[in-house]
């Protein structure tokens, strides 16, 4: 098995910093877009996009269906069109694989991928700055649709539409997660499945030469699956490449080799350093139309680096494996906390409760971790989730400056989920909670992650396990398939034992995990590009400087691995705000 390990990342030369595509200065209408590669099931329409084509197809799938006709595409797509009667209709796909912004300016609507591209001006944006979308930042990090950083400028959510007539614009989901559950023999479930995941594979690779497609491979399940069957559909080793850390704890490449061994990849690996981050972060930070925080962009984006180095035009990534069939950890952690609602109530409220909040109590081991699990019990979801955000343990009156919080909503982002948490047509607790990681976890920000570095990198990505058919798979699949007792992902993991090697389907989830915060205390790069980032984000009036200070000093040095996600946050808030609007400070 070819394999080429690179310590250091000298000949892979940063690309210059790239200003928004398309930034014009005021323009007075926005052009026609059609991005991506939609997927037409009626036959018509499908001979339309290859004749006349995409846009095409989509003004004929309008005139027949009007505003529900994405319901009937697959793919990933964002389209927006110009109707002959002067209305303009927007849409995106189911998750938001394809970005579509909008800025209602008066009478007209422009529109565009970006939504940099949508500023009077390109440059310095200080005055378009939205300290709402900041401390949703803070909160989430990324901000989630349809806000955006830049305070009238707007991101159509997944699986919405919008149009606009007479001046004004409707915003509205052509498509709500809806579960109906159709229990089948095992055995037909798991050929069915097989042979859906191969089929997505081969649409990704579709006309292209196999050769020039790689994949990601970080040792998990989805990913070795995706590495499997693109083997299987290129008929040859395909070429996997893998992010390595030189970091106790954070390094799972023995995963992915186990992985490559067991298909016959073609496989590579890099080990990203401190400097590598120095020389990154800058780069990422600035490439983004807004701040954003996922610490997985940096080895993201080296690897698609490295394989765009290889003459790879297009990456295929696992993403959304744990999100449609039940394999993050919290799943079963919620529904742990679940059985507390089958107590009953007098014996919870008159007896449990009342012992736990007893003086002395927290004291005894046992009585602290059942009073905890009480807490949080009672806590419903979405909200409960919130109990260990970073930013509210550590208190927001703590973290930023009382002007700051004047001009917030701090249950603005919590209010947003409720709603969200609420929409998905479910009556299971884990399918509900699948249907919200849709749209938090990966549209608002594992995608972007790996749509916007791949970009970075000059590289196409696919997500093959996000197929429509899959999707619709999992929307029938017994919720106890995915989430059986405890075990996560029972039915993906058991459907493939004879094709993932064992460890892997015995492993524990880990990913691209970056060490940020230790190495921001052991390499003085690092170190001081991260303390430079936070003195001068402390400069614009949002994060208290006394808090920085601690931060700094006393909490990053003391746990890094926990306070170091905070340092990575500011730090790339302090990036972005350097590269896009640097003049911001709040008055």
């Amino acid at each position: 098995m070819p394999q080429r390990q690179f310590a250091t990342s000298a000949d892979l030369p940063l690309r210059p910093p790239q200003a928004a595509p398309g930034a014009t200065s005021a323009p007075s209408a926005s052009p026609e877009l059609s991005l991506g590669r939609p997927l037409f099931n009626d036959p018509a329409l499908a001979a339309t996009a290859a004749g006349e084509g995409v846009a095409a197809a989509w003004r004929q799938a309008f005139a027949r269906s009007g505003t529900s006709a994405p319901a009937a595409v697959g793919g990933d797509f964002a389209v927006a069109l110009r109707l002959p009667d002067g209305r303009i209709f927007l849409a995106v796909d189911r998750f938001a694989v394809r970005s579509l912004c909008y800025r209602q300016v008066g009478d007209s609507l422009r529109f565009a991928e970006r939504a940099d591209e949508l500023l009077d001006a390109p440059g310095d944006a200080s005055a378009e700055i939205d300290p709402q979308a900041i401390f949703d930042y803070l909160f989430g990090h990324a901000i989630a649709s349809p806000r955006t950083i830049f305070k009238d400028v707007f991101r159509l959510p997944p699986g919405h539409c919008a149009l606009f007539e007479n001046g004004r614009l409707t915003v509205a989901p052509y498509w709500t997660p809806t579960f109906s559950e159709k229990p089948a023999a095992f055995a037909s479930l798991r050929e069915e499945f097989r042979a859906l995941l191969h089929d997505a594979v081969a649409r990704q690779v579709g006309e292209l030469d196999p050769a020039r497609v790689g994949c990601f491979l970080s040792g998990g399940t989805d990913s070795s699956t995706v590495a499997g069957m693109l083997c299987a559909v290129a008929g040859r080793p395909a070429a996997s490449y893998s992010i390595g850390f030189d970091a106790a704890g954070y390094d799972e490449m023995e995963y992915a080799r186990i992985a490559a061994r067991h298909f016959g990849t073609d496989h590579h690996e890099y080990y990203v350093t401190p400097d590598d981050l120095v020389r990154g972060i800058p780069e990422v930070a600035a490439h983004y139309d807004q701040p954003f925080g996922n610490s997985s962009a940096l080895p993201a984006y080296y690897c698609a680096r490295l394989a765009k180095a290889d003459g790879i035009g297009k990456m295929l990534a696992g993403d959304g494996g744990d999100e449609l069939f039940g394999g993050n950890s919290r799943y079963a952690k919620q529904r742990v906390f679940g059985w507390y609602e089958r107590i009953p109530a007098p014996l919870r409220g008159g007896l449990m409760e009342p012992l736990l909040g007893l003086p002395g109590a927290g004291r005894l081991p046992l009585l602290r971790k059942a009073a905890s699990y009480v807490e949080q019990a009672r806590v419903p979801l979405p909200d409960r989730m919130h109990m260990y955000n970073l930013l509210l343990r550590l208190g927001v009156d703590e973290v930023l400056s009382p002007d700051f919080l004047a001009r917030i909503d701090l249950d603005a982002p919590a209010r947003q989920q409720r709603a969200v948490w609420a929409q998905a047509r479910t009556d299971s607790p884990v399918n509900r909670t699948l249907a919200f990681d849709w749209r938090y976890t990966l549209a608002e920000n594992d995608l972007p992650k790996v749509c916007g570095t791949t970009r970075l990198a000059g590289v196409e990505v696919g997500f093959p396990l996000l197929d429509k058919r899959l999707l619709d798979f999992s929307l029938a699949l017994p919720a106890d398939y995915k989430l059986k007792g405890l075990k996560l992902r029972w039915f993906f993991k058991e459907a493939l034992r004879g094709f993932l090697p064992d460890e892997i389907i015995a492993k524990k989830k880990q990913g691209f995990g970056l060490p940020f915060g230790v190495w921001a205390n052991r390499h003085a790069g690092l170190k001081r590009l991260a303390e430079d980032s936070l003195h001068s984000l402390g400069r614009r009036g949002i994060v208290r400087a006394d808090f920085i200070d601690t931060l700094l000093t006393k909490l990053l040095p003391e746990h890094p691995g926990y306070y170091g996600e905070m340092v990575w946050i500011l730090t790339m808030l302090e990036q972005w705000l350097q590269a896009k609007a640097p003049g911001f400070v709040l008055r």
